[in-house]
């Protein structure tokens, strides 16, 4: 175990139930947005596991690949997601909203390019890519919440 892991981490559930709520009801409407624009819940399984890979979050990289075995993902396009561009295991829509989610993600760094959000735009409809933007937000959020305070994968 590492010196950092060592110490103790709030449990944010417990010391801040009500803002955990809200954490909570603002998920729930992130996905309520992706079933109203008729997201594809594997889809959105992608965007959280890519976010999460850029991240660093192994509690929410557990979570979601679980999730998304649990819809019948494949080993291999699981494997292989960190480098979707390189291979030809994803849709024309599926590499948009990839592109858009790391973006989204990193956007400390060329915030959302004119031309990842043009190529979303030719795949998806507004609502889609607001569901979208939702999604990547809140699994954003969520993994900054499972890093800082050192959320563990079910072993």
């Amino acid at each position: 175990m590492s010196e950092s892991s060592a110490i103790s981490r709030v449990a944010l559930k417990e010391i801040t139930p009500d803002v955990s709520a809200a954490m909570g009801s603002l998920h729930a409407a992130a996905v309520s947005a992706a079933q109203d624009a008729k997201l594809e819940p594997e889809l959105l399984e992608l965007v959280r596991i890519r976010a999460s890979q850029i991240n660093g979050c192994a509690f929410c990289l557990d979570l979601h690949t679980r999730d998304a075995r649990g819809q019948g993902e494949t080993e291999q396009r699981l494997h292989t997601l960190a480098a979707w561009r390189e291979t030809p295991f994803f849709t024309e829509r599926e590499r948009a909203a990839l592109a858009l989610t790391e973006a989204v993600t990193l956007v400390h760094d060329g915030r959302v390019p004119d031309a990842v959000y043009a190529e979303a735009a030719e795949v998806f409809d507004e609502n889609q890519i607001a569901a979208l933007i939702w999604a990547a937000t809140v699994i954003n959020a969520y993994n900054r919440i499972a890093i800082s305070t050192r959320m563990v994968p079910k072993s």
